[in-house]
């Protein structure tokens, strides 16, 4: 091979390497800006294959996707100087790649996340302070009513007012400031601070108890007043029971009465004599009775006369 073939080969090959290099893809999950001599001379470049001056040119990426900021729990202060918990996050994407790279020193996502966090805890700030307590744990004014448990799509209103203030706001300077759009802005919790926690806890306990031993005493109560019905009911009732017996009783030894006295009035002899063998058995039952009496005693009368004369 001769020095013309040798040469005419490296510079193909010039020409070749030259010719990929000028060449660059974007992808579709991508936006990207061109730089020359470290300045932007094209920004928002599309998904697709691009043209560079090669060795002056240099092509910046950036992801276009949705980005999540999951923040730390801050702590905020209501209208009402009650201290709240909160912890938030935001969902925002690159906007402006051009502004997006020169605000944020060349691209850093992580100063970008930085900025972005205080403007948003500055803003939840500033909102959380006009609100009371009610209005941003309940998303009603102090004025209004929960509403209808049974009304899925009642409008909570108020906290949705909030978050909607404090996302263009936020939205508005990332855009300006930052080249990011801020896509949405949301609280995951809201809770009280540990010390104030606990009191609320213990106060809350306090109550069930007041509560439980008022219901405890209501019940006793109660109990108290059926025990009492149902002992004057018994009362009542064996009064009853035993007016009743004696009624029977009563009617039943005047029937008895009126049944003997029909019989002594058929023979009153036979039944004078009945009653003497009654006294008799009755007197003379034992071995060891002994009776003191007068021989002419009435007692006698049968045993000295069959006749009882």
């Amino acid at each position: 091979m001769n020095g013309k073939s040798s040469l005419a080969i490296i510079v193909l090959a010039l020409v070749i390497l030259a010719g990929l290099s000028s060449l660059y893809i974007v992808d579709e999950r991508e936006s990207a800006i061109r730089l020359r001599f470290s300045e932007v001379v094209e920004s928002g470049i599309q998904p697709g294959l691009h043209f560079k001056m090669p060795l002056i040119d240099e092509i910046k990426r950036f992801d276009i996707r949705l980005i999540t900021l999951d923040s730390q729990s801050e702590r905020f202060i209501t209208s009402e100087q009650k201290s709240l918990e909160v912890d938030s996050y935001v969902q925002w994407r690159i906007n402006d790649t051009s502004m997006f790279y020169t605000a944020n020193s060349g691209g850093d996502y992580f100063r970008a996340n930085q900025v972005l966090g205080s403007r948003v805890n500055a803003a939840l700030r500033d909102a959380f302070g006009d609100k009371s307590l009610r209005e941003v744990v309940t998303g009603l004014r102090n004025d209004e009513k929960l509403p209808d448990a049974n009304n899925i799509d009642s409008d909570y209103g108020q906290r949705d007012i909030l978050m909607a203030n404090v996302l263009k706001k936020v939205n508005d300077v990332a855009k300006t400031e930052l080249g990011i759009e801020v896509i949405d802005i949301r609280v995951k919790a809201i809770d009280l601070p540990q010390e104030v926690s606990s009191d609320v806890f213990r106060r809350m306990r306090s109550d069930r108890e007041q509560e439980a031993r008022k219901f405890r005493s209501e019940g006793q109560r109660q109990a108290e007043i059926i025990q009492a019905n149902a002992d004057q009911t018994r009362t009542i009732e064996l009064a009853n029971a035993f007016r009743e017996s004696e009624q029977i009783k009563g009617s039943g030894d005047a029937e008895a009465a009126a049944i003997y006295a029909e019989a002594y009035n058929q023979d009153e002899e036979f039944y004078a004599f009945y009653r003497s063998l009654r006294a008799y058995r009755n007197s003379f039952n034992g071995g060891q009775d002994i009776l003191v009496l007068e021989p002419e005693s009435d007692f006698f009368r049968y045993l000295n006369n069959q006749n009882g004369n």
